[in-house]
């Protein structure tokens, strides 16, 4: 019996009115889990693109006349946020996807609509702690030898704390969580009011956030002073929870065409 089939089977009782059971919950991840290749392997196949990347860049510079190990050359590599912009990118598409390509056909098999928003969160869940691990297994190995016996910053970055390792894996857990769950949004706004629904949330989001920059303008110096890592922490919790009751209540009325 294959995966997806043992899915359907696990999936088709989950229509019971007293809501979603834990097993149809992990039905809907195991649906997700089917494609291994996007969940597990292209994730990884991305760092290890930008991380090549980055070392032909630091090569480029050490061949410029930069030195490895100095005050400019530690700093400049620290700043590098490209594996962030990257990974980031794909983890969008992959949020969106798994929404828009999935949600329909684990209706079909049984899957309630609050089922499949919890199982696709648990999915996510999968994804983050995987790619926290994977990181944060790349920065200890960097530390230990010394930034590749070469002084070359590729994962010991600012964006992802610094070498301090705790950091790097609470840092990529919530950032890649908070990715996918937002992105999930904007495919279940697509699947609720086809093209225009993506569109007009990122509209409503921008407007949300416009008039949250305009309140706190006048005292952006006190909280940038004030400012704790902690609090971003707060943030992505906040975003996480927001966009994944959002799912649900767009969810909840889409129609299966």
């Amino acid at each position: 019996m294959t995966v997806l089939e043992a899915s359907a089977q696990t999936l088709i009782p989950a229509t019971s009115t007293k809501g979603p059971t834990m097993n149809s919950v992990l039905a809907v991840t195991q649906l997700h889990l089917t494609r291994k290749r996007m969940t597990f392997g292209v994730p990884v196949l991305y760092v290890g693109i930008v991380a090549v990347l980055s070392i032909l860049i630091s090569l480029i510079f050490w061949r410029a006349g930069s030195q490895p190990g100095t005050t400019g050359w530690i700093e400049g590599s620290r700043s590098n946020p490209g594996l962030v912009w990257t990974l980031g990118g794909f983890l969008g598409y992959m949020g969106v996807s798994s929404t828009a390509t999935t949600f329909r056909f684990a209706i079909t098999l049984g899957a309630t609509r609050r089922a499949f928003t919890l199982g696709t969160l648990l999915w996510n869940l999968v994804i983050a702690t995987y790619l926290a691990v994977v990181l944060t297994v790349l920065a200890a190995l960097e530390l230990a030898t010394n930034h590749w016996f070469v002084g070359f910053y590729i994962f010991d970055i600012a964006i992802l704390g610094t070498g301090n390792l705790f950091a790097t894996f609470v840092i990529v857990l919530l950032g890649v969580l908070s990715i996918l769950t937002v992105a999930g949004v904007f495919g279940a706004a697509w699947i609720r009011f086809s093209n225009r629904g993506p569109i007009l949330l990122g509209i409503g989001i921008g407007l949300v956030l416009v008039v949250a920059v305009l309140i706190l303008v006048p005292q952006a110096a006190q909280i940038i002073a004030a400012f704790e890592p902690w609090w971003l922490a707060i943030a992505a919790g906040v975003a996480i929870i927001a966009a994944s009751l959002g799912s649900w209540r767009l969810l909840r009325r889409a129609i299966i065409r």
